[in-house]
């Protein structure tokens, strides 16, 4: 990693990072698409070819396109806001770490591809949202990972230099559009390896650089 100016933002991606929502993701969108289209995709392909796109560029994908894409993606939404309000729980070990770098003055974003109502929720439903000072959602950009203007979006925002900022991201596009951004990145392989210890460690890292 090349030397960076003092660090003044962490950009949180969220499903891998803030929250491990793979699992709901891929059994909300299954169950639309076995009421629209009757079929399923295996959770292979959800994981290797799917991860961390937007709902309808999955459908474009997949084929399914028109009136059927636009019902699977509403009963897609409904359903994750079930599935969210269910399984999702506080997770003090990420408000440890919002703490942490509260207090050092940094602030903190979340940018996702998910729409905002959900990206929120869950944000909301595992303690996290407070700490947040806004979040970038699909809506709010035209293109969205792997292009890198949702991050560039997050950083006019938040008035912050590229250099300035460390991006946390774990899928490939997601790193793809951390990385043109030209930002400090951290990647991750989930959301367990994103807690205190890790963030503390790569901070002063990059103050001994």
């Amino acid at each position: 990693m090349r030397k960076a100016n003092k660090i003044k933002a962490i950009l949180y991606d969220l499903d891998g990072v803030l929250v491990d929502a793979c699992d709901w993701h891929y059994h909300s969108l299954n169950r639309a698409l076995k009421e629209v289209v009757d079929f399923e995709i295996s959770r292979k392909d959800h994981e290797s070819k799917y991860n961390g796109l937007p709902t309808k560029n999955k459908l474009f994908m997949m084929g399914v396109t028109d009136d059927e894409a636009k019902e699977v993606w509403e009963k897609k939404q409904k359903y994750t806001v079930e599935v969210i309000n269910e399984m999702a729980h506080n997770s003090p070990q990420k408000r440890r770490l919002h703490e942490f770098t509260k207090m050092l003055g940094i602030k903190s974003c979340c940018v996702t591809n998910s729409i905002r109502k959900t990206a929120e929720l869950m944000l909301e439903k595992t303690g996290q949202m407070e700490y947040m000072d806004f979040v970038i959602a699909n809506e709010d950009v035209s293109d969205n990972k792997p292009s890198p203007e949702c991050y560039m979006t997050a950083m006019g925002k938040l008035r912050c230099l590229p250099s300035e900022c460390l991006i946390v991201e774990d899928s490939p596009k997601g790193l793809e559009s951390a990385r043109a951004t030209g930002a400090n990145v951290l990647e991750v392989q989930n959301s367990k390896e994103v807690h205190f210890n890790t963030i503390k460690q790569e901070l002063m890292g990059m103050l001994r650089l």
